[in-house]
């Protein structure tokens, strides 16, 4: 009988995050040997990473590194909730954001490509698949420059680590204002940071279906065009965060809170695992 307990399978569980019956059959063939059970599951882990590259990656978790001048965002994607929360998951996760930030990476692709522990990002995070037995993607990367930020990170669930992270980069001295924005974003999430950064082609979309859905409605055609520029601008309030209700003042718009504050919102950034 393998040397091992029940004890010990839990251990390696919640130091690797891997399935009860592959940890089993790890520390069986290791005859109750951790290290070289470890082993065991990190080269069986390999082989599988290709059989697991279907599947989907709906949780993880969302990580912010802060420099001087800049800010980085990362989203890290696994397969389950039980591994999104796991301490080598989560530490897999900090050392990729460390060096997404050190190579101010503003993609998924550089960060990838970025070094890490001797070798690169993409490598780390296949090597740790490989022992985690689950499909670890990351999903996107973004930096931010600027004078100052603010960053939040919200928990979805008490259980599990922030699945939603917003960086807020400004100009100005009120961070506490600067901070509610990020709230502000983490709930809106706007798409664009003002109504002059909706593309042409996006806005002249939304003009001809506005358009068609008001004669749909019978609206008298010589009442079109202000019809239409009133739908046009309730579009912006959807798209654009300068643009939007406050959530806490909904009779003021994020550009008026942020004037009021004297500041002035230049960049943001809004991650949700799994969107």
């Amino acid at each position: 009988m393998a040397n091992f307990t029940i004890a010990d399978i839990k251990a390696l569980r919640e130091q690797l995050g891997t399935g009860l019956v592959d940890t089993k059959k790890a520390l069986e063939e290791a005859d109750g040997d951790l290290e070289k059970a470890v082993e065991i599951l990190r080269l069986k882990g390999a082989k599988g990473n290709a059989k697991r590259a279907d599947r989907s990656t709906s949780e993880g978790l969302v990580v912010a590194r802060e420099q001087d001048g800049s800010v980085t965002l990362v989203e890290l994607a696994c397969e389950t909730d039980f591994v999104a929360k796991n301490e080598r998951f989560i530490a897999l996760a900090e050392k990729v954001a460390d060096a997404a930030a050190a190579a101010g990476a503003d993609s998924a692709d550089a960060a990838l490509a970025a070094a890490a522990d001797g070798a690169t990002v993409e490598q780390l995070i296949a090597d740790e698949a490989a022992i985690i037995g689950e499909k670890v993607v990351l999903r996107r990367a973004r930096t931010l420059a600027g004078d100052a930020f603010e960053v939040y990170l919200h928990k979805t669930s008490k259980d599990l680590p922030p699945q939603i992270g917003v960086v807020v980069a400004y100009t100005g001295d009120d961070a506490e204002t600067a901070r509610s924005i990020a709230q502000h974003i983490s709930f809106a999430n706007p798409t664009y940071l003002s109504r002059e950064d909706v593309p042409a082609d996006e806005v002249e979309k939304e003009r001809q279906i506005v358009t068609e859905i008001s004669r749909n409605e019978g609206k008298p055609e010589a009442a079109l065009p202000k019809i239409v520029e009133g739908r046009v601008n309730a579009f912006f309030k959807q798209v654009a965060l300068l643009d939007q209700d406050y959530a806490k003042d909904n009779k003021l718009s994020v550009a008026q809170v942020a004037k009021n504050a004297g500041i002035t919102v230049t960049d943001f950034a809004r991650f949700k695992v799994g969107a």
